[in-house]
């Protein structure tokens, strides 16, 4: 009974305090005209806290958050673009036919100093190509980001593979008055391109034309955020208040000063700069900004997180609790220190992940159970644990660095690196310019992992990753790779050039470093090991990208853990989801044992070289 009447006065409140944000929005829905027909229709339970139940909806109709006032700006990836030259193509280019696009491309050139810029265009190792980018909300000058690179419908080029981006400056682009009209120049692309390796061995002709450069963009600006003040609240008073109330709540190192994060500009705006903590996870930092609260009744603090402990308690509405009582701070952590002793998934895992947010390490193990138990919240559990750079958190990831699931044991892998990079489980090597290399001396099935997206980078869980002998694999156009007895012969070929030949055990780390020894890229190695994976000669598992993302399709946290508690057959782990037109979104298939997977996608925010 007793918990019949927590529940429902926990659905009471939380409905009720919707309806009193519905009623300062817009009046439609009075919170005493709700409140009656609730609980007209409640039994004597909820009647009996009545007076209690009035009181609390009283003092939450009263509260004003930022989010009443004020909404964010700047939160918006934004496109920059330009056309673009490939060089290096073993005959695959073309000469693009007369047009915009090659129009601003002889422009560039000529610009640059490019000799003969029509002869160049007109060879067949060369192609024109639209290249693209995103620079996320709060990248810094000089982060890097993702390059994407495809070749326009009407040039007859037939495949990227083996090609080089050569320097572009890339900036916003419109079409005006029939023109095309481009802004400041805002990053700068360059390398070698990654043409899909994700395939059973063959690509159809518009995935070879289509390619990317991971890492490959470098900012030329720094993107700041901010929030609107809503027309009917603009004053100087209000834009000072709400951006004193951040100030209050959060800090930040500034140029050396330690300062309040909020610098009201004008009545209509203010500077947001992002507090440490929330550095990789924009999303949830302008959630917990607008749930911080401007007006407060006088003693309602009390009461109102009296209020939030019972919402934090009940699993529909504890996402929403945690996150404002996140809002409030370090006064809140006794509360949601409460949500860790629940025994319900779903409420330890939203007070867990905001006392991550807090700085309280208490938390780790609450969220790498989340990341290994629930895959719905893996996405969540591993951002949040990646703020916790202390002994506890750093314990918690490296125990996931075990786990049969290839975006778990990534994902722990990526949070340890942004961390410290230089700690010596996961620091690896750089080889020269064109990627970083990671073995991870680390218990588990054995992994390969390489990247798509952010950096170039190849990431070995294990020690052991064996190649089969009878493998004969290209690497690049001018690198053949065989493998005999437990050694690989690796030769590269190139006209006019001494042939090069070494031999190195045929194991995937010095294969890989031996590609680079004679001229390899990333390009290369990675489809050197997809050959390998496709012709089963590879003995560990290969997976792309897998890296946990919450909009690849996955069920939400509430729905399964209700489907765990029924006993509904659990679902399998790094499950495939369809892969969509747009590149700068990548999704996965998965497989096992020996073979190639696909995992999620990030959507990245930028990162420091």
């Amino acid at each position: 009974m007793q918990t019949t009447r927590h529940s429902s006065l926990t659905s009471l409140l939380s409905v009720s305090a919707a309806a009193a944000g519905t009623r300062r929005r817009g009046g439609l829905l009075p919170v005493a005209t709700v409140l009656i027909a609730l609980i007209g229709c409640a039994g004597p339970a909820i009647r009996s806290q009545s007076p209690e139940v009035a009181a609390l909806i009283g003092m939450e109709s009263d509260i004003r958050l930022v989010g009443d006032y004020a909404a964010p700006w700047g939160t918006h990836p934004l496109r920059i673009e330009r056309a673009a030259l490939v060089t290096g193509l073993p005959g695959t280019g073309s000469d693009p036919p007369p047009g915009t696009q090659r129009a601003l491309l002889m422009a560039d050139m000529q610009a640059r100093g490019v000799a003969e810029p029509n002869k160049l265009l007109a060879s067949p190792t060369t192609a024109l190509v639209w290249v693209h980018g995103y620079l996320p909300p709060g990248i810094r000058k000089g982060d890097r980001f993702d390059v994407m690179v495809e070749v326009p419908a009407d040039n007859d080029t037939t495949s990227l593979s083996g090609g080089w981006l050569m320097p572009t400056r890339l900036a916003e682009m419109a079409i005006l008055g029939q023109r095309v009209r481009d802004g400041h120049v805002l990053g700068d692309a360059e390398g070698p391109l990654l043409v899909d390796p994700v395939s059973g061995g063959t690509l159809d002709s518009k995935s070879k034309i289509r390619a990317r450069v991971p890492g490959g963009g470098v900012s030329r600006t720094t993107r700041q955020i901010g929030l609107i003040i809503a027309p009917e609240h603009r004053s100087i008073a209000l834009s000072k208040r709400v951006g004193d109330t951040i100030n209050r709540r959060f800090h930040a190192v500034i140029k050396g000063t330690k300062r309040g994060v909020a610098t009201p500009k004008t009545e209509r705006f203010l500077d947001l700069d992002i507090a440490p903590a929330y550095e990789h996870n924009l999303p949830r930092y302008i959630r917990v900004i607008r749930a911080i609260a401007v007006v407060e009744p006088p003693a309602g603090r009390h009461a109102r997180m009296e209020l939030l402990s019972r919402q934090l308690a009940d699993p529909v509405t504890a996402p929403s609790a945690a996150l404002k009582l996140e809002a409030i701070g370090r006064d809140a952590l006794p509360v949601l220190k409460q949500g860790l002793e629940s025994s319900d998934a779903e409420v330890r895992f939203a007070a867990a992940e905001a006392l991550a947010y807090l700085g309280e390490s208490t938390a780790a193990t609450h969220l790498a159970e989340a990341a290994l138990h629930l895959r719905s919240a893996r996405p969540a559990a591993l951002a949040a644990l990646q703020v916790l750079d202390d002994a506890n958190g750093i314990d918690a990831l490296q125990s996931l660095l075990t786990s049969p699931s290839a975006e778990t044991r990534y994902g722990a892998f990526r949070a340890l690196w942004k961390i410290d990079p230089t700690a010596p489980l996961i620091r690896g090597d750089r080889l020269g310019d064109a990627f970083s290399i990671h073995c991870l001396d680390v218990d588990g099935p054995p992994l390969v992992h390489c990247t798509r997206s952010t950096r170039p980078e190849i990431v070995l869980f294990g020690t052991e990753h064996a190649i089969d002998s009878g493998l004969r694999a290209e690497a690049g156009s001018s690198i053949v790779v065989v493998v005999e007895g437990g050694k690989a012969t690796i030769n590269r070929f190139v006209a006019g050039e001494p042939d090069q030949i070494i031999e190195v055990d045929a194991r995937v780390d010095p294969v890989a470093r031996g590609i680079v020894q004679v001229g390899g890229t990333y390009p290369d190695v990675v489809q050197f090991l997809q050959q390998a994976s496709a012709a089963r000669c590879l003995s560990s598992r290969l997976a792309f990208d897998a890296v946990p993302n919450e909009f690849d399709g996955r069920t939400s946290i509430h729905d399964e853990a209700a489907s765990r508690e029924r006993g509904d057959e659990e679902q399998q782990d790094d499950e495939p989801a369809a892969e969509p037109d747009d590149v700068e979104g990548d999704t996965a298939s998965s497989g096992s044992g020996r073979g190639t997977d696909v995992a999620a996608g990030e959507g990245r925010v930028g990162t420091s070289s």
